[in-house]
């Protein structure tokens, strides 16, 4: 095992894995609702990629208490300072007042996502796919997709919710990534069974969609496009596997809230985590038998 190999994977994920906590609270939100564009206080989420890109934290809360900016408070339209002191004068009443937008989360709706566990099973799961696939070309994609897959995990389990923005570039990037791999000596996947694996299992999720769609979300079958491309790589066996392992991780978590009291037999439960989770498992079970 290439110590080297693994040192890159984990800083690598380590390093994508502190960018997730902030997309994921930008993107937890209800559908029809916009994507968030302030932190909880009401500062603008600026940075690399229009905002999407930075710590979990902005700058001004980072800064400290002093820095806070409370949502509507007064703003100096002179010098666009906040907090400063509006000058006397009367109000002309023909002109409304328009309430300043609450761009905070609802009540009981976490603000970030972990800034530390979040980060450390990415890191997990880019070493763990690292060790199992070794020097192979294919590796360059599942580290790729991986930060991926665990924003995604992270915003569909506060609103099970898969956005579309993830999901579909997901599906095409993994077929794209895989292409490009099998063009490269050495792999050790399928890209045709790739493609098959991917509109087969986006198959299948669409079918459940069709028959049970309040137990199915179609974000799940977007997903499903883009884990059967990764699973498909490695061959049907290998598909069937991380697809079934996704059912069984889901069905274990939903028994053990109902034995816990904490959720009935109907209590919808996001499964896009067990989906990625299923997937990972068979992943690295290809990859190890590949080797």
């Amino acid at each position: 095992m290439d110590a080297a190999l693994l040192a890159i994977a984990a800083v690598w994920g380590a390093v994508t894995g502190l960018l997730i906590p902030r997309a994921a609270y930008r993107f937890a939100v209800e559908p029809e609702e916009p994507w968030r564009t302030a932190c909880p206080v009401g500062h603008p989420l600026t940075g690399p990629a229009r905002g999407w890109l930075g710590p979990a934290r902005c700058a001004p809360c980072t800064a400290g208490p002093g820095a806070l900016a409370v949502p509507g408070a007064d703003t100096d339209t002179a010098t666009g300072r906040p907090g400063a002191e509006p000058e006397p004068g009367p109000e002309p009443s023909h002109i409304p007042r328009t309430p300043a937008p609450d761009t905070s989360p609802g009540p009981g709706t976490p603000l970030y996502a972990p800034r530390v566990l979040t980060p450390l099973v990415t890191v997990v799961a880019c070493v763990a796919l690292a060790a199992a696939t070794g020097a192979r070309p294919e590796l360059i994609g599942w580290l790729a997709l991986a930060p991926v897959a665990v924003l995604l995990a992270v915003v569909d389990r506060r609103v099970h919710r898969l956005p579309d923005p993830l999901t579909l570039p997901l599906a095409g990037a993994a077929a794209l990534l895989l292409g490009g791999a099998a063009l490269l000596p050495g792999h050790a996947g399928s890209w045709t069974s790739g493609l098959l694996g991917g509109l087969v299992l986006g198959g299948f999720y669409f079918l459940l969609f069709l028959i049970n769609p309040n137990g199915m979300g179609f974000g799940d079958v977007k997903l499903a496009l883009a884990l059967g491309v990764a699973l498909g790589w490695y061959g049907w066996t290998v598909l069937f596997l991380g697809a079934f392992a996704g059912f069984l991780f889901g069905a274990a978590y939903g028994l053990a809230l109902v034995l816990l009291r904490r959720a009935g037999r109907r209590t919808g439960i996001p499964f896009g985590p067990f989906m990625i989770g299923g997937a990972l498992a068979g992943l690295l079970l290809g990859a190890l038998a590949a080797g």
